[in-house]
């Protein structure tokens, strides 16, 4: 089984990365394959809605989004760390959720299992928490908690390893993780995936 992590800093060893890190050592001490993959520091635009990746299986911009799309296709579980910033995540890692999941939704991500990991100075954690689960929720992601919010304390990689309870909850995210990838892969061997309704688009505006 393998976990695919997401460092949405732009900095490549900064406090996402301490906390991923910390995720990624409990995972493989589960037995989980964990790749982790840094693209906070890279020029993604935005979403523009063309609709071209419906047609063609991929984003219309050939970036790092494309890169990960068959990676995520093949994962077991997916994880998103991003810095807190004005309140939100950094606006590179929403960029690259955004098309990343659009230009995915062909891809059946049903219990594959989701976690959003967030790292700030003081401030924002929880609104940013919030908005990077919602990528889970509406394409049948179970989302893994631990015994806390995913978050670290900390301006610098440095005061994140001074977090305690932080890392801590690191490592109980990677221990739940691991728990719910196992028991998810027995329960679709046993079961299989829950069945499927066509999906139904409500709109009233005419």
């Amino acid at each position: 089984m393998k976990a695919l992590l997401i460092n949405g800093s732009p900095r490549l060893h900064g406090c996402t990365y301490t906390a991923l890190t910390e995720l990624k050592k409990t995972l493989e001490s589960e037995g989980i394959e964990v790749e982790l993959i840094h693209v906070g520091n890279k020029d993604i635009r935005g979403c523009i809605a063309c609709r071209k990746c419906h047609e063609t299986g991929k984003c219309v911009f050939d970036d790092i989004v494309n890169e990960v799309a068959p990676e995520l296709a093949a994962a077991d579980a997916f994880v998103i760390g991003a810095p807190v910033y004005f309140s939100s995540p950094a606006g590179g890692a929403i960029a690259f959720m955004d098309r990343l999941f659009f230009s995915t939704l062909g891809v059946d991500k049903t219990m594959k299992v989701g976690a959003a990991v967030v790292t700030c100075r003081r401030g924002g954690n929880t609104a940013s928490f919030d908005v990077l689960n919602k990528y889970f929720t509406m394409t049948g992601m179970p989302v893994a908690s631990s015994q806390y919010w995913n978050m670290v304390y900390g301006g610098s990689a440095e005061e994140v390893q001074k977090d305690a309870e932080g890392l801590q909850t690191m490592r109980t995210l990677g221990r739940n993780m691991a728990f719910m990838m196992k028991s998810i892969q027995l329960g679709k061997a046993q079961f299989g995936l829950p069945q499927k309704e066509p999906a139904t688009f409500t709109n009233f505006h005419h």
